[in-house]
């Protein structure tokens, strides 16, 4: 199969690149990039040299869908929602990495991204892709919203015990901790050395963009209406998210029944492990992998539970997500081409 890149250029399009040139059922026939356009990829990324030297090309949306099966669009957030449906009418289905065709509601999108949201009945057509719970819908899609990395996260260390209903979801707070990668190879103040470097900070506490997601997909997936406490920090690491998630407990459970009941959830899910008790995952442990980790907690003099969630932010919680996705789209094994060991240490 033939597969195209939209925005190429930037670190979960080089990743796609990279999980691509080993998948045994893909064919990379463009790269695209309006920023870079007629410069080869290796000027950009002198790793890939004698992997992959592409030539960036500009967007023609017939040239583009004469040439390819399926795009994926690992844009900034407000590009790929005026050009995805082209692609769609023209029978080319997308994976789409950003953000603009997660939220249902398109006022949803201009609040928390400041920006114009996607016309309604193209965000009806929209499957969100948390692979391990939708999978289902993945399959029939057309178009599929990948999902954030706090967001994948997240909901994969929560919602088991949601859907359990053994938590109350009014007392839900999700700590978050990522790598500088999450924040793009754009120049910016924040992603400076100076200023990342032996250096913990939070930001954007209440407004996150990925705030609605996590509300939405619980919603969504339990039933549930929740406004949810998330509190992101970025931490002087490359690659990697932490979330450390509390909930109370509505009853008192030991952390060996949840545990139980967490590899139950999972157990036919490749890519989340489940620890033993006592044992809590790191993000070295995930790095350049597909894996999602998780440990948790009973607590039983709070009688809350803690949940520790590890992913790789650019793997798992962009561009290997969105291969998973395109695996369960054409029906192969959802692990083809995303079997990596963990780069350790």
């Amino acid at each position: 199969m033939k597969v195209g890149i939209i925005g190429a250029n930037g670190y979960s399009g080089v990743e796609l690149i990279r999980l691509l040139k080993q998948h045994p059922n893909v064919d990379i026939e463009m790269l695209i990039s309006h920023s870079t356009s007629g410069k080869n990829v290796k000027e950009l990324y002198p790793h890939l040299s004698e992997v992959c030297e592409k030539t960036l090309e500009s967007i023609d949306v017939q040239d583009v869908s004469d040439r390819v099966d399926l795009l994926f669009f690992a844009t900034p957030s407000g590009v790929s929602q005026g050009l995805v449906p082209k692609f769609i009418n023209k029978g080319v289905p997308c994976i789409d990495l950003s953000g603009d065709f997660r939220l249902k509601d398109p006022d949803a999108y201009t609040k928390w991204y400041q920006k114009q949201g996607a016309d309604r009945s193209d965000l009806e057509q929209a499957v969100y892709g948390l692979a391990e719970i939708n999978h289902k819908e993945i399959k029939e899609a057309k178009l599929i919203a990948n999902p954030g990395c706090y967001p994948t996260a997240s909901l994969l260390g929560i919602l088991p015990a949601i859907k359990m209903g053994i938590t109350q979801p009014d007392t839900l707070i999700i700590d978050g901790k990522s790598g500088i990668s999450g924040a793009g190879r754009g120049v910016s103040i924040g992603s400076h050395f100076c200023e990342v470097n032996e250096n913990i900070k939070a930001y954007k506490l209440g407004s996150h963009q990925h705030i609605p997601e996590i509300e939405q997909t619980i919603q969504d997936n339990a039933g549930i209406d929740t406004n949810i406490s998330f509190s992101p920090h970025l931490v002087p690491m490359t690659r990697g998210i932490m979330c450390t998630i509390y909930a109370d407990l509505k009853q008192q459970l030991s952390t060996e029944e949840i545990v139980g009941y967490y590899k139950d959830f999972y157990h036919k899910s490749h890519f989340v492990r489940v620890r033993e008790p006592g044992v809590w995952p790191a993000t070295k442990e995930v790095y350049g992998s597909n894996y999602c980790d998780i440990g948790l907690i009973a607590d039983s003099r709070t009688n809350r539970l803690t949940v520790v969630s590890v992913i790789d932010n650019v793997v798992k919680g962009a561009s290997g997500q969105a291969v998973q996705n395109m695996n369960l789209l054409n029906g192969w094994d959802e692990w083809t081409g995303l079997n990596l060991t963990p780069v350790y240490p």
